[in-house]
């Protein structure tokens, strides 16, 4: 789990850092934007939960991962459209990483079942709709195919196996395999939530 939290953290400051190049900011905002993208949801987390130290104060080395990909993408980012594919399988795998250790704390923590899901999914994409608002953009999360449904899923079903008494290494694999293909399918084939538009004035 350390290892694809790294793999996630690194990919979700990237996507930071390129989201940030798309709004022409200069290095001190790709270099927060990448912050913000990838530790912003499990502080977001841990300021809810009531859960200090905040991670990522007592882990430095982090905080150096996370920058130094944020500037490196500065300078790898011509040759990035060559690496999507790889890129959204990253972000998958972190989206569920996230999800699971958000949900895993709460649980050390004695929290009860929906406080459970709510802090996997704060987890998983608080980051990524910080860093939609900062980059002045409506969050992709409300508006493409499904990211935050599988969040939700893939906490549901960790509790569930958990319930059932599946051991815990099983059911992580089983929850990283079962939200990695849904996000895969959901992007291959766009599923995405019905969406409500209301243009009706009121004056």
């Amino acid at each position: 789990m350390l290892f694809i939290y790294l793999v996630a953290i690194t990919a979700e400051a990237m996507s930071g850092a390129l989201a940030a190049g798309r709004r022409n900011m200069d290095a001190f905002g790709v270099a927060v934007i990448a912050f913000v993208t990838a530790l912003g949801g499990g502080t977001i987390r841990d300021v809810v939960l009531g859960n200090y130290p905040i991670g990522w104060t007592q882990h430095p080395a982090y905080v150096y991962l996370v920058l130094g990909s944020g500037l490196l993408t500065m300078l790898v980012a011509p040759y990035m459209h060559h690496m999507k594919r790889i890129f959204l399988m990253l972000d998958a795998l972190g989206l569920i990483a996230f999800s699971l250790i958000g949900s895993s704390i709460a649980l050390q923590l004695d929290y009860p079942v929906v406080v459970v899901i709510m802090a996997g999914m704060l987890t998983g994409i608080s980051g990524g709709v910080l860093r939609d608002v900062l980059c002045n953009q409506v969050p992709i999360v409300f508006r493409r195919e499904l990211y935050a449904s599988v969040s939700l899923t893939v906490c549901a079903l960790y509790l569930i196996l958990r319930e059932l008494g599946v051991d815990a290494g099983i059911n992580t694999a089983i929850c990283f395999v079962g939200g990695f293909v849904f996000r895969m399918l959901a992007i291959r084939f766009g599923w995405k939530l019905p969406t409500f538009s209301y243009q009706q004035r009121w004056d």
